[in-house]
């Protein structure tokens, strides 16, 4: 399954919600790849540590090279790096790519990420894609590529009135260029369960009938330890209670059964 992990907005948790996620899935037995589009590499640095400013092999020299005039193509393989974690492994991302970025939309390279992915697909059993805060060449080859769509949600109302520019964005792509990709559910993300507020605009989107996953990541300090520690949730604290729902949040999207606390008053 190859999903992405978009929103437009920055600041909303991808990086963590995608490595978090990926983590769960390589701990539970998948071989699991996180492939960093986003040119500040959050994802890269969050999985790699230090490691990750010395790497060569990113995405962008993969991408790179189907606007060169090379005789031989390097399989999207060559470009994968395995992390401290057991089944966990990267794409990184490069600064590069904001350089990049032209020549690819020049050469109307919109689907290579799509050939990489699919080629990929046969040897993991999940990828998630991480995406940089805007709606520009590579969150669309990213959203091209993607079998289902994670939206991260920031509760707050600017979140909410991007949310509904970026669903028809996401329709119209559907409509254009892949007509496979599922919005798989918003992700109500540093959700503060005393405050009215973030509780008010996740019922009402609820009540709009747009697809709220019923888990909701709670605000916590952990996170940013996480960061810090350069390990995910699930090998720093595996009991903490964010992790918890990061848990919870992966058998929903995989059909499994948890028992949730429902959104109280």
């Amino acid at each position: 399954m190859r999903r992405v992990v978009f929103n437009q907005k920055g600041g909303v948790g991808k990086s963590s919600i995608t490595c978090n996620l990926a983590a769960i899935s390589a701990a539970r037995g998948k071989r699991t790849l996180v492939v960093d589009l986003d040119p500040q590499g959050n994802s890269t640095q969050y999985l790699l540590g230090k490691s990750a400013s010395e790497l060569k092999d990113t995405v962008a020299d993969y991408l790179e090279q189907t606007v060169a005039f090379t005789v031989f193509n390097r399989r999207p393989d060559e470009f994968v790096h395995a992390t401290p974690f057991d089944n966990l492994f990267v794409m990184p991302s490069s600064p590069e790519l904001d350089f990049l970025e032209r020549k690819l939309e020049a050469k109307h390279k919109i689907y290579k990420l799509r050939e990489a992915l699919k080629k990929l697909s046969e040897s993991f059993d999940a990828i998630y894609i991480d995406t940089a805060p805007a709606l520009n060449f590579y969150t669309r080859s990213a959203l091209i590529a993607a079998e289902r769509c994670l939206i991260p949600f920031d509760c707050d109302d600017f979140s909410r009135q991007a949310l509904y520019s970026i669903l028809h964005e996401i329709q119209e792509l559907q409509e254009d260029h892949n007509e496979d990709l599922v919005v798989e559910g918003i992700v109500a993300n540093q959700f503060q369960p005393r405050a009215s507020l973030p509780k008010q605009l996740v019922r009402e989107l609820m009540d709009e009938g747009l697809p709220v996953l019923p888990v909701r990541l709670s605000s916590s300090v952990k996170m940013k330890e996480s960061h810090q520690a350069r390990k995910p949730l699930i090998h720093m604290a595996p009991k903490h209670p964010l992790t918890v729902q990061y848990e919870n949040l992966f058998a929903v999207l995989h059909g499994e059964k948890v028992e949730l606390e429902p959104l109280a008053d």
